[in-house]
């Protein structure tokens, strides 16, 4: 299958900053090296499993059989997440939609839901007479 040199409006863009985000974390972990967690926590774990899951099911639209092809990655990353205790991602139904329903919008599926709060209410800049 040969792509098109031109993408889809925003295709391109949001391929391009999901690229430059992965090299900028891969930047800030791999100095810390094998020996330690690297500086991961457990909610960083999942938010970069759900990063590369998200993106392994939008490539699963790029061509017929795509998604077979990437099934050994969501295999990987299962395992992942049981090793290191994170829950399961979402069942997907054969659409690749989500059979639960979301809680939040896509594209973290699994992420669960925080509370906002929201912003205080803006003061009025404190005048002063001299």
């Amino acid at each position: 299958m040969e792509l098109p040199t031109i993408a889809a409006p925003g295709v391109g863009e949001r391929a391009d900053a999901a690229a430059d985000a992965a090299c900028h974390l891969y930047d800030t972990v791999a100095p810390r090296g094998a020996d330690g967690p690297g500086g991961w926590s457990r909610t960083a774990a999942e938010d970069a499993a759900e990063a590369i899951e998200t993106t392994a099911h939008a490539l699963a639209h790029i061509g017929p059989g795509a998604e077979v092809v990437l099934a050994p990655v969501h295999a990987a990353l299962a395992d992942l997440r049981r090793r290191l205790g994170l829950p399961p991602a979402d069942v997907l139904s054969a659409d690749g939609l989500p059979v639960a329903p979301r809680t939040v919008g896509n594209p973290r599926r699994t992420r669960r839901v925080r509370g906002l709060t929201p912003p205080s209410p803006r003061q009025p800049p404190s005048r002063t007479t001299s």
